[in-house]
């Protein structure tokens, strides 16, 4: 029939691609759309200022080693480069470790380093030499002794102490009591005039003991 028409021929609609411009009304400028992927910026280590665990920071510095130390100098033997005791008896102080292999001995100062962390093993030393000090000082107590003499000037010291206090608190109440006597005086002193009355005594009529025998004497005589 020749009232009907064919459809018109349909194009093939392109994909957009990843730049496309849209055209637009004369009112407003053409705008282009693109599709950027985002990228976002996750801070790296070297950015971030240096952290410092707490177990670092609060373990002390390593001591310095100074070889030969003065333990294997006594002991007349080779130095290694790992010696146990080299940090904590340098060449200078040669009198700590005599004194504390005097009294403990070499190997067993050795033993009780080695069972102690390296943290805690210069104040190990340090009482060890103490000890051995103390015991020389004082072979049957030792640290013991010292303890037992500085507890009993603990306790003289305190009895003195409340001795003074108890004569602190003596004087107050002193002075507190001659506040309060004071202030009564005078609030008497207030209320009653004061009278100053002189006594005169006249001895005058009393005879004396010698002339009233003498005026009696001629009337027996």
């Amino acid at each position: 029939m020749d009232m009907l028409q064919k459809p018109a021929a349909i194009s093939p609609v392109k994909a957009p691609s990843q730049f496309s411009c849209s055209p637009s009304s004369s009112s407003s400028p053409p705008s282009c759309h693109h599709s950027c992927p985002s990228t976002f910026h996750s801070p790296s280590k070297s950015n971030s200022p240096g952290l410092t665990s707490p177990s670092a920071a609060t373990l002390p510095p390593p001591p310095v080693v100074i070889t030969p130390c003065a333990a294997c100098k006594i002991l007349r033997r080779r130095c290694v480069d790992k010696c146990v005791l080299a940090p904590y008896f340098p060449p200078s102080e040669p009198y700590k470790f005599t004194i504390a292999h005097r009294v403990f001995g070499a190997s067993n100062i050795i033993k009780f380093l080695q069972e102690l962390p390296e943290s805690q093993r210069a104040d190990a030393v340090s009482s060890m030499v103490y000890e051995a000090s103390a015991r020389i000082r004082d072979p049957v107590y030792g640290c013991a002794g010292a303890i037992s003499q500085l507890q009993k000037q603990v306790s003289d010291l305190q009895a003195q102490l409340a001795k003074a206090q108890a004569e602190v608190v003596n004087m107050q109440c002193q002075q507190a009591n001659l506040v309060a006597l004071l202030c009564m005086e005078m609030k008497q002193s207030q209320q009653e005039p004061i009278l100053q009355q002189h006594q005169y005594i006249d001895t005058s009529c009393f005879l004396d003991e010698n002339n009233l025998g003498a005026s009696w004497e001629p009337l027996w005589t």
